[in-house]
């Protein structure tokens, strides 16, 4: 009887254990909701169906980590714009500057925050399916063609930036950029010399489209041929590291300076002397309102999340800690050239800086924007070739399974960004005017509309109310921008005459 006792125990002790294995397993599988899960019954296939399970059919994947998150959505957000912030605090003064930033840094996060919610409600995982529930087709391809618009005319803007030679092409693009990174430029009748050119002189290799041409072949296409944006998660921590050295190189500059020769008080609030100064604190609007833009690759981050709860704090970080490059950046860069301080303040590290090493210092300056910039162009692709695809073939399998499809995607789509920043003179032109106007959409006007036309009924009245706020600034932004693109527009058109 004890050995039947001792044998039921430990049959009691097995079978118990198996339960504890099995509801492991399933907790397991209930808490990441990421997972692919598949009825199993009598008529299963022998090969489970890898439509609805295509991400882990190509490749395991347990999820992204916060950190890499927080790396991705950063990238995403600093790009070329840093560069103009500074010249924000020149027209505001510091104190009304860097509350601007703060403010569209909530705004932000409030704006996407709301998108969000709205997707979770309406159980769709990508923006443009946010804007298809509550809009229907016509409002997807919308927003798909004003990604198109805004991502296209980025990349291609970063093209030019990484490797401009002189041309007639950056007569309008000088406005925003007077000293291009790598192979120079001539602005207004002045060359600026690039980084390789003042390196080694005027040479056919060091020419704009050489350099683009290795950089898009040896830095650009195998960065734009990772399938999950995960994957560049060390490149966007790198892309930051490398905006953090310029943060740091410039700071330093400051301090020499300090006790070299001193450094003039800044002013903490605007100059307001007549109507023209009055117009000039409006024309920063658009710089600030478009400088925390990220969201169309929220969605993107936090599909890859293994836990979708995240993200709301992945945002929060990013924001943060985009808010603090943005706000010293913009205090050292006008603290070291005050009043001097360009549209961009790159522009401002072409001179002598008055200190040892200046002409170093400008060159690292220089190249660590160029590889930042380099580093940031898969990010902002990705989202471009997702929304492409999504548009002329809404209904094919997903493109990360297509390997086919994929290959032609990204090669069209550099090719078209290649030939942009290189063959067609009067592209900038064209991208300062649309871009003002699909930027705003994206990042304002698109998320307060999904919250007006509250198809779920969850909109509260805060929601309704900063909805109607932040349409009226992006007009508003929008406004300003295509005035003052295309007052300038007409100078340039008009000087050479002169």
């Amino acid at each position: 009887m004890k050995v039947k006792a001792r044998e039921e125990e430990k049959l009691s002790l097995t079978v118990n254990q198996q339960e504890k294995k099995t509801m492991t397993t399933d907790s397991k599988q209930t808490k990441n909701p990421r997972k692919c899960k598949q009825p199993i019954n009598e008529e299963s296939p022998l090969l489970p169906n890898q439509r609805g399970c295509d991400e882990q059919a190509v490749q395991e994947f347990n999820g992204a980590s916060f950190a890499g998150a927080v790396f991705n959505l950063s990238t995403t957000i600093i790009g070329a714009g840093i560069m103009a912030l500074p010249a924000t605090m020149k027209v505001l003064g510091l104190g009304v500057g860097i509350g601007m930033i703060i403010f569209v840094a909530i705004l932000t996060e409030a704006s996407v925050e709301m998108l969000l919610r709205f997707s979770k409600v309406g159980k769709v995982v990508s923006f443009g399916g946010v804007m298809g529930d509550a809009f229907g087709k016509a409002g997807k391809v919308v927003f798909q063609l004003c990604i198109l618009v805004n991502n296209l005319g980025t990349l291609i803007v970063y093209m030019i930036i990484i490797g401009v030679q002189s041309s007639d092409l950056i007569g309008a693009y000088k406005k925003h950029s007077n000293c291009d990174v790598l192979s120079g430029t001539s602005s207004t009748g002045v060359h600026h010399a690039g980084v390789l050119e003042g390196w080694f002189g005027e040479h056919w290799w060091n020419g704009r489209t050489f350099v683009l041409l290795v950089t898009t072949i040896f830095v650009f296409a195998p960065l734009a041929s990772l399938k999950r944006i995960d994957s560049l998660r060390y490149t966007s921590a790198l892309a930051v590291a490398l905006a953090v050295v310029f943060l740091v190189i410039t700071a330093g500059i400051v301090v020499i300076k300090f006790f070299y020769e001193g450094i003039s008080m800044p002013r903490f609030l605007p100059n307001v002397s007549d109507i023209a100064s009055v117009w000039n604190l409006f024309t920063v609007v658009p710089v600030l309102v478009t400088a925390f833009i990220c969201h169309f690759n929220v969605h993107t981050i936090d599909n890859e999340l293994e836990d979708s709860l995240l993200i709301q704090p992945i945002v929060q970080t990013s924001l943060a800690l985009c808010s603090s490059v943005y706000i010293l950046t913009s205090l050292f860069g006008f603290l070291l050239f005050g009043d001097s301080t360009l549209d961009d303040v790159l522009a401002n590290f072409d001179t002598n800086l008055g200190i040892p090493y200046s002409y170093l210092l400008n060159d690292i300056v220089r190249i660590s924007y160029a590889l930042h910039l380099m580093l940031v162009f898969p990010v902002i692709f990705y989202p471009l070739r997702l929304n492409l695809d999504d548009l002329v073939f809404p209904s094919s399998r997903p493109l990360v399974s297509d390997n086919c499809r994929f290959a032609l995607s990204t090669i069209g789509l550099i090719s078209v960004v290649f030939v942009g920043a290189n063959f067609i003179p009067s592209i900038w032109d064209v991208f300062q005017f649309s871009g003002a106007t699909a930027t705003v959409c994206i990042g304002f006007i698109f998320p307060a509309a999904i919250a007006l036309r509250d198809r779920h009924r969850i909109a509260t009245r805060k929601d309704k109310i900063l909805s109607v706020f932040m349409i009226g600034l992006a007009v508003f932004s929008n406004v300003i921008a295509i005035y003052s693109d295309a007052t300038a527009l007409l100078k340039q058109k008009v000087s050479p005459r002169a």
